[in-house]
């Protein structure tokens, strides 16, 4: 809590031996023959040598974007758990190693306790508009990871052609395969509230509760990737909404936007590296220094 204490008292006991090192060479110079004096003095040069190349060595270092903590870190005590690459990650280290990872299973590089704290500062940090906190998340794990993915494969049964049944299966037995499920809805009654508070921007609050479960899905993917975990972003509503709320007791009134698988990486990135278009297409600043 209070890193510096150890530093400051070091300092402090330094300098009392230095002061008594002082007042000690003084006193004994008026009674110690010549010899002995330069013997002191050579003594006492030395240890101020030795101070300045201490003080020098251990002063406070700032702290650089790459040795910052990664997304969501707490406090020490909740954090020992995370492994060493997340404390190395700054937060565009870890927007960069964001990707689509397909191949997983149920393999975590972090505890569900870890998984939460994640979920938390999410939730209590990922802005919204008007700071309505309108979104919603429903995480499953474990067994209830397993059953929501049955749950999707028996809705997509009766739509999907059976030629093409087969296929899906292997993919849903994909998305079961991995640790866990984070589905992500948008609560209407806030952003409700504000549309009648605040008329002028009533047609922009509905797009703008887009933004705010678009900001959280990016925030968790992220953030469990920086932990370990590999993830991919799915769409399955609205075909299993109904049966997903009756499951997990989800007000009806809610609104599920998309599902975030994530698990322990067995293989690489689905694309192995992002095709990207020109940047001066796409980014235009004015008004820079130089």
């Amino acid at each position: 809590m209070f890193p510096m204490i150890p530093l400051i008292s070091s300092y402090l006991s330094i300098a009392i031996i230095a002061l008594a090192a002082v007042i000690l060479s003084s006193s004994y110079s008026t009674i110690a023959p010549a010899h002995q004096l330069q013997d002191i003095k050579m003594s006492f040069s030395a240890f101020r040598l030795q101070l300045s190349s201490l003080l020098r060595h251990s002063s406070p270092k700032v702290l650089t974007s790459t040795s910052r903590k990664a997304f969501f870190s707490t406090s020490p005590s909740l954090s020992q758990s995370k492994p060493a690459m997340a404390e190395k990650l700054s937060f565009l280290d870890a927007v960069r190693n964001r990707r689509t990872y397909y191949a997983l299973n149920k393999d975590a590089p972090v505890s569900d306790t870890r998984i939460q704290e994640i979920l938390k500062e999410a939730v209590l940090n990922v802005p919204s508009s008007f700071n309505s906190q309108s979104a919603r998340l429903l995480v499953l794990l474990g067994k209830d990871h397993d059953e929501f993915w049955d749950i999707v494969l028996e809705a997509l049964e009766g739509v999907t052609p059976a030629d093409k049944f087969e296929s899906t299966k292997g993919r849903i037995a994909g998305f079961k395969g991995a640790y866990g499920s984070i589905l992500f809805y948008e609560d209407p009654e806030p952003v409700n509230k504000l549309v009648s508070q605040f008329a002028l921007y009533a047609d922009k609050f509905p797009v703008w509760s887009e933004h705010t479960s678009a900001m959280h899905q990016f925030a968790l993917w992220t953030g469990l990737e920086a932990e370990g975990f590999g993830a991919n972003l799915q769409h399955y509503n609205p075909i299993v909404d109904a049966k997903v709320a009756d499951r997990w007791n989800v007000p009806l009134e809610w609104s599920l936007k998309a599902q975030l698988v994530f698990g322990g990486k067995t293989g690489p990135p689905a694309v192995a590296e992002k095709a990207q278009t020109d940047l001066s297409k796409r980014l235009f600043v004015h008004g820079a220094k130089e």
